[in-house]
Order: C-alpha cells, then structure tokens, then sequence
C-alpha cells in the first residue's frame, strides 16, 4: 500500500488541478496558458529556423564551414539556459528578449547539426547525377539534396521543438505566463496541485510536438526516401 502512495497522491492531485472549473476560464486558465505556451514555442523556433536551417543547409551544401558549424553548436549546447536567463534579465530588464535568447540558444545546436550532417550525408553520385542534368547548384540543394536529407532534417527540428516546449516553462521565472506559470504559483504558496497541474501541462504540449512532427514525417518525406531508411 506504502508503494501505491506516491502514484495516488499525484492522480489526487492532477484530479483536483483538472477538475476545478476555475481553471478552465480567465486570464490564468489552462486554454490561456496553453496558447501563450504555444506562442513563446512558435516564436522561438521560427527564429531558430531561420538562423539555423540557411546556415546548415548552405555549409552541408558545399562542404565548406564544416569545423565551425560543429563549434558553434558545441557552444550553444555548454551554455545554461536558465543562468542565461537571469544574466539577460539583470542586463536588460524583464521582457521578452531575455526569454527568447536562451531558448533560441538552446534549439539551434540541433537544427544546425542535422541539417548540416543531413546533406553531407547524400549519396555523391546523386549529386553528380544532378549536375549532370545541368542543376544550378540551388537546384541541386534544393531538389536533389533536400529530399533525401530530410528525414534528418526533420529530427533535428522536432529535438528543437520539443527542447523549446519544455524550457519555455522559464518564461515564468520572468513573470510571464505559460504552462510554467502554474508551477512557480504553486511552489510560491505550497500548492502542490498547481506544480503538478503545470507539469502535466508540459508534459502534454511536448506529446503534441512529437505527434505533429510524426504527422510531418508521414506527409513531407516521400515513400521512397522513408522506405530506404527503414
């Protein structure tokens, strides 16, 4: 019975954050705190996109940056996302920007290196095939390389989603909301229900992340591709 305590506690306390109507509605309801969870995910990632994917595709595409790639990823990867946090916050005050930097930091290494790895990774005689067929070099990248590289590309990004999802709880260490918002309530007034409520809420936003990339996967890999990699 002693072992069972623990596991009927947490579904107590679950029940209890899940089953109150309060927290269904308002400014500090959970679709509330879901979709301002959800915006601080997209805005980070999109950045980290768009820093990242050109960077990688372009050096896995000519083979030429390759050392530095591998540094900068390294970089991103040894710094601490939440002393970052509270460095940018003392720098430059509370906003968004001190949230943003360490998530976009934190999400970056993976793009970069997948994407990076995934189009060294393509079979030279494809390449060469391409060229062949008179490709400028965007259309090799872009229809020959691309294609067969994004399966790994695809990892890549969901790894940055779902590490940006689970690290945009900081965002309430700096009074914003989000599904961390819940859990640094509750820590402040010893409302376990609230800590777990918000962590189970974390915990969800990240199965949803794996099941859209799971869905990408199926629609944007082409059969071929995902059965040669099967």
């Amino acid at each position: 019975d002693d072992e069972g305590t623990p596991m009927t506690t947490l579904l107590h306390y679950l029940a209890e954050y899940f089953g109150d109507a309060a927290n269904w509605s308002g400014a500090s309801g959970i679709p509330t705190r879901l979709a301002q969870h959800f915006g601080y995910t997209l805005l980070a990632f999109v950045i980290s996109v768009l820093l990242a994917l050109p960077i990688g595709l372009w050096t896995g595409h000519t083979g030429r940056g390759g050392v530095l790639v591998s540094l900068t990823a390294n970089a991103a990867r040894a710094l601490p996302t939440y002393g970052l946090l509270v460095l940018l916050v003392v720098l430059y005050g509370i906003g968004l920007v001190p949230v943003m930097v360490p998530l976009v930091a934190l999400a970056i290494p993976p793009i970069l290196l997948n994407s990076y790895e995934g189009i060294r990774g393509v079979d030279p005689a494809l390449t060469d095939a391409a060229r062949g067929m008179g490709m400028t070099s965007s259309q090799i990248l872009l229809r020959a390389q691309l294609p067969v590289a994004l399966p790994l590309i695809l990892v890549g990004l969901r790894t940055a989603a779902v590490q940006i999802v689970a690290t945009a709880t900081i965002a309430a260490a700096v009074s914003f909301g989000g599904v961390g918002r819940p859990i640094v309530d509750g820590l402040a007034r010893s409302d376990y229900a609230l800590v777990v409520g918000g962590a189970a809420l974390a915990g969800i936003c990240s199965l949803v992340i794996l099941a859209l990339f799971a869905v990408l996967g199926r629609v944007l890999v082409s059969p071929g591709v995902r059965a040669s990699r099967d």
